[in-house]
Formats: C-alpha cells, sequence, structure tokens
C-alpha cells in the first residue's frame, strides 16, 4: 500500500502526532537548557522527529539521576562543616581582590577551600610520571585511592600495577576507581580487572550502565578524573589515565598515534582535597565511606603555594570548571596560555577568549595538529578563523602526537591543571577535577612545559586557513552542530 492509498484518519493521526511532538518540544526541550544547546535538539526532533526524540529521551538529560545529586549535595554539606574551623595553611598575601571572590565563588560550588603552604611539581614525561606515581604507591602505610578515567594493566603501566600488588600484600588498603563505559569496550578490560581481583583491591566501576542490575542514569556521561592518593601525605591529578601512550587502539598504534600528556604531584594541605574527591566519587558508588579515612588536612606542604581544588560534573547545580575559566579569563591583565585537546567553547568562553584579545592581551592556544575523535575535532577545527580573526595565536602540536594536556595559565602566577578540557562535554557532561595553584614558582614550571610545546609545533595563520577546502569547512560546520546536543 502506498502512502496515497492510506486511510484518511491514519494519515490525519499521522499529522496530529507530528505536531503533538514539535509542540511539546518547544515546551520541554529549552527549559533549563543553554539556548546552543535547545536549538540544536530542536532542529533534530524537527527535522528527524521520531529519532530526535528517541534521542532526546535517551541522552536529553544532562544531569546524574536525582539520587546521585543528593548524594553529592550531602558530601558537600560535610565537607564545609568539617573544613569550617581549620586552618589551611597561610595564603600568600597580596589576593587581587577579583581573585579573592574567584575563590570564594570556587568554594561554594565546589566546597573545597582554598590552602596554603603546598608543594607542587609538574611531570611531563608519560613513562615518568606512571612509575613516579609507582614509588608513592609503594611508599604507601595508612591507604591507596587509585581513581582514573582508564585503567589498564600493559606493559607500560606494569610499575604501576606490581606496585599496588605489593603494597596490597602488605596489608595496605589498596581502592580503585575506573569508568565503566571508558574501559569495558576498551583493549584489556579483562586482563586488568583479573588482576586487580588478585592481587585484592577493593575496585568499583564509576557511572556504570548495567541496567538489568538497576544501574542506569545517561549513557554518555563519563568521570573523566585522573587522581592518586597515598596516605593523605600526596596527590596526583592532571590529564594523563593509566595506560600506554598508544592506549592500545590498533588504529592508533596503526597511525603511530601517541599521547601527551602533563601530571602534577602535590603536597600539603590541598592532598586532603583531592582526597574529598576520591571520597566523594567512592560514596556515590559504594554508599559507603571507609572508617579509616577522613579529609582532615595534615601539616604544610613543602612549598607555599596557594591551591584549590575545583570539582565539576552533573552532579552539581553549575559548570563549576566553566565559571573557573571564564573568571580568570576576565581576570588575566596581561598574558593567558590556554592547553586543550579539544577546544570547543559555548558562547560565553569565546567571547571571554575575543574579549582578551580586543583588551590587547596575549592570548595563545595549544592544539593537536591530528586528532583522535573526528566529531570533536571538526567542531574544534569551526572555531579557528573566528579564533585567528580576534588575535588568538594557535600551536598545533605536530603530529602523530595528541597532546592532552588540559591547563590555563594566567598572568605570571596563576595556573590552573586537571583533566577538564575546555568543550562542551568536559562543562556539562564528565566528572572532572581541576587544581587552582596560585605561585610564580609554579607558573614558571608550566611555561617551560609550554615553551617545550611551542617548539614541537607549528602556528596556524589565517592565510592557510581560508586556503581550507570547502569538504572541510561542510564537515568541522555539522560537527560544530552536534556538538551541542547536550
Amino acid at each position: 500500500m502506498t502512502p496515497d492509498a492510506w486511510p484518511w484518519w491514519i494519515v490525519a493521526f499521522g499529522i496530529a502526532v507530528d505536531i503533538t511532538i514539535r509542540v511539546i518540544a518547544i515546551i520541554v526541550v529549552p527549559r533549563n537548557r543553554r539556548p546552543t544547546a535547545a536549538t540544536a535538539w530542536l532542529l533534530a526532533i524537527y527535522f528527524i522527529p521520531y529519532i530526535g526524540v528517541l534521542l532526546f529521551l535517551l541522552i536529553g538529560n544532562p544531569r546524574l539521576p536525582r539520587a546521585r545529586r543528593k548524594k553529592q549535595e550531602l558530601i558537600n554539606e560535610t565537607i564545609a562543616e568539617v573544613t569550617k574551623d581549620l586552618h589551611l595553611g597561610t595564603p600568600r598575601p597580596g589576593t587581587p581582590e577579583w581573585l579573592g571572590s574567584l575563590i570564594g565563588m570556587n568554594q561554594r560550588l565546589g566546597a573545597l577551600p582554598l590552602s596554603g603552604d603546598n608543594g607542587a611539581h609538574l611531570i611531563s614525561d608519560y613513562q615518568t610520571s606512571l612509575d613516579t606515581m609507582a614509588d608513592a604507591i609503594r611508599s604507601a602505610q595508612k591507604y591507596v585511592h587509585v581513581e582514573f578515567y582508564i585503567l589498564q594493566s600493559d606493559a607500560s603501566t606494569d610499575n604501576f600495577f606490581r606496585a599496588m600488588e605489593e603494597t596490597a600484600a602488605r596489608g595496605v588498603p589498596v581502592r580503585v576507581l575506573l569508568d565503566h563505559w571508558a574501559n569495558r569496550w576498551k583493549p584489556r578490560y579483562k586482563q586488568t580487572i583479573r588482576r586487580l581481583d588478585a592481587m585484592g583491591a577493593d575496585w568499583h566501576l564509576m557511572l556504570p550502565v548495567q541496567p538489568l542490575k538497576g544501574r542506569t542514569q545517561r549513557p554518555d556521561l563519563r568521570n573523566h578524573r585522573k587522581l592518586l592518593v597515598v596516605d593523605s601525605e600526596v596527590a596526583f591529578l592532571g590529564s594523563q589515565n593509566v595506560t600506554d601512550s598508544t592506549y592500545n587502539l590498533p588504529k592508533n598504534i596503526k597511525r603511530g598515534l601517541h599521547w601527551v600528556d602533563l601530571m602534577v604531584r602535590v603536597d600539603g594541605p590541598v592532598v586532603a582535597s583531592v582526597n574529598a574527591v576520591f571520597l566523594s566519587d567512592w560514596y556515590s558508588e559504594t554508599d559507603t565511606v571507609p572508617e579509616t579515612v577522613d579529609f582532615i588536612p595534615l601539616g604544610r606542604g613543602s612549598g607555599d603555594l596557594d591551591c584549590q581544588i575545583v570539582p565539576s560534573g552533573p552532579g552539581f547545580e553549575a559548570e563549576n570548571n566553566l565559571r573557573l575559566f571564564l573568571g580568570l579569563l576576565y581576570g588575566a591583565r596581561r598574558k593567558i596560555m590556554i592547553v586543550s585537546p579539544y577546544f570547543v567553547p559555548d558562547e560565553a568562553l569565546l567571547l571571554a577568549v575575543s574579549t582578551a584579545c580586543d583588551r590587547g592581551l596575549q592570548v595563545e592556544l595549544f592544539v593537536s595538529e591530528e586528532g583522535d575523535q573526528a566529531v570533536v575535532y571538526h567542531a574544534q577545527r569551526s572555531y579557528y578563523e573566528a579564533l585567528l580573526r580576534a588575535g588568538v595565536r594557535i600551536w598545533m602540536y605536530r603530529k602523530p602526537y595528541i597532546l592532552h594536556t588540559k591547563s590555563l595559565t594566567i598572568d605570571d602566577d596563576i595556573a590552573v591543571i586537571g583533566s577538564s578540557n575546555m568543550d562542551m562535554r568536559s562543562f556539562g557532561l564528565n566528572l572532572e577535577i581541576s587544581m587552582l595553584v596560585r605561585g610564580e614558582e609554579f607558573v614558571q614550571e608550566v611555561r617551560a612545559v609550554e615553551d617545550h610545546y611551542r617548539a614541537l609545533s607549528r602556528e596556524l595563520t589565517l592565510e592557510e586557513w581560508l586556503q581550507q577546502p570547502l569538504r572541510s569547512t561542510v564537515l568541522d560546520n555539522l560537527a560544530r552542530l552536534t556538538s551541542s546536543l547536550q
């Protein structure tokens, strides 16, 4: 039967359903959603109504389930109560008024206070980072807390895993969290789980999508955090996963791709804040908090840096990381350096960057020449012309390396290091951890890394970019539209 031969009531019913979907979408979709995201969803529903509605029902809610968000609220209240009367080191004098208000905002949104008297040092070599973390694990006397987006047992990480095995064999608790979806479909998942079981680690999956076990949420939400805490004495965080620099993926190995990352080792009161993030995730996944562990900070560290941990993600009401970045960009007075493998800004972030250029600031962006994720890679490229015309200098780290570092430096004394990209996924869908650092000596370390990246990159010019073929422009613009579906 052709559509022309269908009974009139079937045609009328189809038209009525179509109109109803469109009307309901206008009411439901824009509510509490960014205009760009709402527009993208409405376009999807209007052009492909039934598929668009199914996608919206599946991934249209950018928040964790209500029970998970209630847990985060309880955690924030507990942290605020415990830390309100604690001595958290002595902050450096002369904090600018704008930075003081930003620090206050960070604490209101993420619960964690600023602390002084901290030591922090960068580790920019991939294997050295893994081995340094392994050494720290071997020194553990009380506990080891491991939380990584991707955790794989392979030749590069064998020392890290052996350190956990040796520590667990001494009777020291080894607690491990790893993202479910990011690991479940990666190579060596089963081998990794068997090794964790064999060593006696207490391990759990983060944000599991296991409907048969009653554990579901939006399936593309990820816990993207990377952190390690040993005995409340030392912590590590940054952009690097515990895996080989190829991620053991055949397609990466075939293309010769290797990831370039940056981790930071910290000691001092801020370690308690890193541990608080781990304990909040542990509680969210297990409904328990280890009895022998708390987030009371210990004494001063090896330096006098001011540090503040800023957790973010769909468990919070606000986009904590985006607000942190925006505040810093508007507070900058001379120089802004951004390193982000996935730079897909929303309107506010793009405006902040272009405004910084209009104010006469030096603004530089470091990205990869080659991408590992096609949609994000093309979405990022769609912003290059606007950035170049605004006056941003874009440095493209030469292939076959993927520059995976996430950092932001402001002037000569403020830096942010962590797991958060500057894209809409990291702002709205991923659980992330960032560390704000105030101190010239630390920023000098970051500047040295930036200089190294610049030496291994080529500068993209507006003249070169305008020579892009039409097919690339079309792909970039299509990817830009899909990046707003949150």
